[in-house]
């Protein structure tokens, strides 16, 4: 018996020690910076037309969901981005792969404070700090600083700028981070780890002011 035991416990912990991240490049992580003073054409963010998905993996599979995003700018200069902003509501932390008990159990837990304590920060925001031209002519790469549970990092990621029109721009990006430099923490059931990290799915779609 004790041999079995042991032999369990050793399956458990190969099983758990395969969490995968999710596919996803991830993103430079550092300090926050100051953000300087960007110049450029403001265009408001379309919070219907944008959005952002999330995903994270398990032992045992994976969750993806969307979280809403609640205002947001981008700045344009000689037909380039230059700067911008965006806030999301946490409060609206959605997993989109369940149903019912299930999706309601999930996103409660999602906003407590296991994960993203909603309650004490219903906000988190991204502010660029700076935009570099990237490997070809619609890529550009992005550095900002991510502010999620009152905690802020300056990230740099790769993003596609897909369309810079008099009334119009659009931007995506997919990136991970390290959910741990945020302070989420919760590392899952020990039979059933959770992903260090985080893929991000962002498209942003705005509109001349």
């Amino acid at each position: 018996m004790k041999r079995m035991t042991v032999v369990a416990a050793a399956a458990a912990l190969i099983l758990s020690a395969c969490a995968g991240n999710p596919e996803g490049k991830k993103a430079d992580t550092a300090d926050a910076v100051e953000a300087g003073e960007s110049v450029g054409t403001a265009y408001d963010v379309d919070t219907t037309h944008s959005s952002l998905v999330w995903k994270g993996t398990k032992v045992t599979g994976a969750h993806e969901g969307t979280v809403d995003i609640k205002s947001g700018s981008l700045l344009v200069d000689n037909e380039a981005v230059t700067g911008g902003n965006f806030v999301l509501d946490m409060n609206t932390i959605s997993s989109t792969d369940l149903e019912g008990e299930y999706k309601n159990n999930l996103d409660g837990h999602l906003k407590n404070e296991d994960f993203f304590n909603v309650t004490a920060h219903p906000e988190a925001t991204f502010q660029i700090t700076e935009v570099r031209e990237g490997a070809s002519a619609n890529q550009v790469i992005i550095s900002g600083n991510l502010t999620i549970k009152g905690i802020s990092k300056n990230i740099t990621f790769d993003a596609n700028v897909e369309e810079i029109t008099e009334t119009t721009v659009k931007v995506n990006a997919d990136f991970n981070i390290t959910r741990a430099d945020w302070g989420v923490n919760y590392t899952g059931k020990e039979d059933d780890l959770i992903s260090k990290e985080i893929n991000f799915k962002v498209k942003l779609v705005a509109n001349k002011a």
